[in-house]
């Protein structure tokens, strides 16, 4: 009798544990949603601003200094874009943070690599690096399909710059990357990882 009733209560105490479990599965996965929702929302709120905030720029002629740009504060559920990379032909529109931000890493954004110039300096070099692959950062998973003379276009501080890709190779992922540009041009260089290897591509556009 009384190993009946314990064989009735371990199944209740079974059923219980499917329906914590289910509950646990069920509100996991509402969780992963709204924080998905609520990063798309996040990255289109900070287009919006940063378009708006680019065309008071070009209407009062304001430019900011690079000072300006860098110690500027998040805002709440917008990332503090300073400029945005466009890539027509992977379908690529994505905004930059400052250098200085927390969020300016690969794991949340195309990330500003400290060793940059701003577009609008003369003959220098701004390196914007990111994920290939699968995951929802990997915001440069179809690099790989540029080819010379594609065009790349960097909005940043109320006026647009246009590129080309003039040339591309592959390197050994080592924690640093050797960069090959002709110094007396102004340049974008774009780094990614090439997926299942221990190589990362590097891509070097020229100002037009």
């Amino acid at each position: 009798m009384i190993f009946i009733k314990n064989i009735k209560k371990g199944k209740k105490n079974f059923i219980k544990l499917r329906y914590l479990l289910l509950i646990l599965g069920i509100s996991t996965l509402l969780l992963k949603e709204i924080t998905t929702f609520i990063k798309i929302y996040t990255e289109q709120k900070s287009i919006e601003v940063f378009y708006s905030e680019q065309e008071k720029i070009i209407e009062t002629q304001e430019i900011k200094t690079h000072e300006e740009l860098t110690t500027s504060k998040d805002k709440l559920l917008t990332y503090n874009y300073i400029a945005m990379l466009k890539i027509p032909k992977i379908n690529l529109e994505r905004g930059l943070v400052s250098p200085t931000s927390i969020h300016n890493n690969v794991n949340e954004n195309i990330q500003i690599l400290k060793e940059s110039d701003y577009p609008d300096k003369e003959n220098g070099n701004f390196i914007l690096a990111s994920h290939s692959g699968r995951g929802k950062t990997a915001y440069f998973k179809y690099l790989n399909k540029l080819e010379i003379d594609d065009k790349v276009y960097i909005t940043f501080n109320g006026k647009e710059y246009e590129y080309k890709v003039m040339n591309y190779y592959e390197i050994n992922k080592n924690g640093t990357a050797h960069i090959i540009r002709n110094a007396d041009e102004t340049t974008l260089t774009l780094i990614t990882c090439i997926s299942n290897t221990n190589k990362q591509i590097v891509y070097i556009c020229e100002l037009i």
